[in-house]
């Protein structure tokens, strides 16, 4: 009998996550960020603008503070832009995804002695929160991420887009 369990993409990797703290798959108790991805909001569609929405959920966590935030407020073009950015190849620069939806964004910023700096801003509800959670990390690890970017891309190909 075939299982019909969904399978979830980790976007923030589980290699990278234990190893580098600068993206982690997280629980309540630790610091880091964590971004899973579950399904397709309109599976049926086959446009770019509905067809490419995930449903998502993501954490964010330090000291005294944890924020998530669920639903389709990734677009797949965006996470193919974060994959692509020129700060992976120069290891300088920075990298951002840019989400359309305000719950979330991310932005890395490649820093001196081969560190990085990460900003997430997340929120449950844009309209009466902020949040904003900054990390430090090292770029050995951005391999991973751009890694697990393009898995999920290929769980979840982009709709009418080129890619």
């Amino acid at each position: 009998m075939a299982s019909t369990r969904k399978r979830t993409s980790h976007i923030s990797g589980l290699r990278s996550c234990i190893k580098s703290g600068l993206l982690r798959c997280v629980s309540q108790r630790r610091s880091g960020a964590g971004l899973w991805v579950h399904s397709r909001q309109s599976p049926e569609a086959s446009d770019n603008c509905d067809g490419n929405w995930v449903n998502v959920t993501v954490h964010c966590g330090a000291q005294g503070a944890d924020v998530w935030a669920t639903g389709p407020i990734i677009h797949l073009p965006e996470v193919r832009t974060w994959a692509d950015e020129r700060m992976y190849q120069t290891l300088s620069s920075e990298a951002s995804l840019d989400c359309m939806e305000p719950e979330l964004s991310i932005e890395l910023r490649a820093e001196e002695l081969g560190q990085i700096s990460m900003r997430v801003s997340i929120t449950p509800n844009h309209l009466t929160q902020q949040h904003t959670f900054q990390f430090e990390g090292d770029q050995s690890y951005l391999a991973d991420l751009v890694d697990d970017c393009r898995k999920t891309l290929r769980q979840y190909p982009i709709k009418n887009g080129s890619e």
